[in-house]
């Protein structure tokens, strides 16, 4: 038994998303979900529609200082959220006060128990009126998407100091929305993939030069079609006794498993780069912080010789390959050389046998990374609750806490909860 013991100051928690614990959003994936094509096709998948329809997900809108509660006794010193952009500007242009105060409250709360805001700015969901007019395949979107940045962090930035643009756009909402067509849109062509792409990343870059115009309280830049410069910050001496913003973009990075000739023809390579590697690299260097997802990896026709199977659970059909979250905070540290939070990682495992084995098993990379010079910050299990898994429904259960949706959202901690408390308490353990 080894004794790991991570650094002095580390961040520990969990993560979540508003349009999977809410309850009520109206949205473009609300609407989606309860599309007539939506359910024949899950009826004829012979699932039943009403386990696919997000409504009143886990009621945390109006719950949310029980969950908070919740995450402060299992010792959390920080906590993840998003900002629903659809409630905030139902209407273009036009803000809701109401739904502002609502996060201005959401984020006191964290912060007055202890725990550090991570606040997502966009995770796969836009307004009705957004996604109606092309969403971000509109030339308009970057600086729609600015606007309701500037609106909510003018709002927040006394409580928020870590913030994130976007959550795994590239790296799996363009690829399930525009390429599978898994997700909506469901448009199923590469041109608008690229469209959005190219307009993702216009829309990460002006909305971290205007974050640092707000924090820095320098003359916000002239925002037009030609101008993505970064501002030169004040001095923060002379800003008004403000928190520093830190800005990170979030991305989905996967190993990439393949057999020597995927790798001798380069095409290996050439899926890490577009999968793992496409938003980080073009956005470079305006964030301060990259945010890493990590679940599992990805197989190229004739992997299983090189690496076969590994254990997963059932739901989802992901391999467990704990190693893997090192291989990528090694690569993460050689391209970018920028600090990094784990912001999710995590296992649907609703009977609650392998989550425990499967945290310890990836702090223990986290662990080794930090030895080999990586510098991680902090660790955000998903989720602290089941949540709705998207186009998957309620079935996976990734939760920390369990949640009995048929018994009005009855919240049940799970025993690797506490587990991972103790890890918390220990900031380390013996492995």
């Amino acid at each position: 038994m080894e004794k790991l013991e991570f650094p002095k100051g580390f961040l520990w928690g969990s993560a979540t998303s508003s349009h999977q614990i809410e309850g009520n959003n109206h949205n473009d994936w609300s609407e989606w979900e309860k599309s007539s094509e939506r359910i024949e096709q899950l009826k004829k998948d012979g699932g039943s529609p009403s386990d696919f329809i997000s409504g009143r997900a886990c009621d945390s809108y109006n719950r949310f200082e029980e969950d908070f509660d919740i995450a402060k006794s299992l010792n959390h010193n920080i906590h993840r959220i998003s900002i629903e952009w659809s409630r905030i500007e139902s209407e273009e242009g036009k803000f809701n006060n109401e739904a502002i105060q609502h996060y201005k409250t959401v984020v006191k709360a964290i912060r007055d128990r202890g725990m550090e805001p991570m606040v997502t700015l966009w995770h796969f969901t836009n307004p009705i009126w957004f996604a109606s007019d092309g969403g971000f395949l509109n030339k308009k979107a970057p600086l729609r998407f600015v606007r309701f940045v500037r609106f909510v962090v003018e709002n927040l930035k006394d409580d928020v100091s870590l913030w994130i643009t976007f959550n795994e756009a590239v790296s799996v909402y363009g690829p399930m929305a525009y390429i599978s067509g898994t997700w909506p849109p469901q448009k199923r062509n590469f041109l608008s993939y690229l469209r959005f792409r190219k307009n993702i990343i216009r829309a990460h870059t002006l909305a971290y030069n205007e974050i640092k115009n707000i924090y820095h309280k320098s003359p916000a830049s002239e925002m037009n079609s030609d101008n993505v410069s970064p501002i030169s910050p004040t001095p923060m001496s002379m800003s008004h006794n403000i928190r520093e913003a830190q800005i990170g973009v979030v991305e989905n990075n996967s190993p990439i498993i393949s057999p020597w000739y995927w790798r001798l023809i380069g095409l290996s390579g050439l899926v890490s780069y577009y999968r793992n590697h496409f938003l980080l690299s073009g956005v470079f260097p305006y964030y301060d912080f990259i945010g890493l997802n990590y679940y599992c990896f990805k197989r190229l026709p004739g992997s299983y010789s090189i690496l076969p199977r590994q254990d997963s659970v059932k739901i989802m059909d992901w391999e467990i390959y704990p190693k893997g979250i090192y291989d990528r905070l090694l690569d993460l540290k050689r391209k970018y050389n920028k600090p990094i939070y784990i912001t999710e990682n995590g296992i649907a495992d609703a009977t609650d046998e392998k989550r425990t084995r499967f945290i310890k098993d990836h702090l223990y990379w986290v662990w080794r990374a930090i030895q080999d010079g990586v510098n991680v910050r902090g660790y955000m299990y998903w989720s602290l609750l089941d949540n709705f898994e998207w186009h998957r429904g309620y079935g996976p259960r990734f939760g920390l806490v369990e949640i009995d949706y048929k018994n009005n959202q009855t919240r049940k901690i799970r025993t690797s909860a506490y587990e991972y408390a103790r890890i918390i308490s220990n900031n380390g353990f013996e492995f």
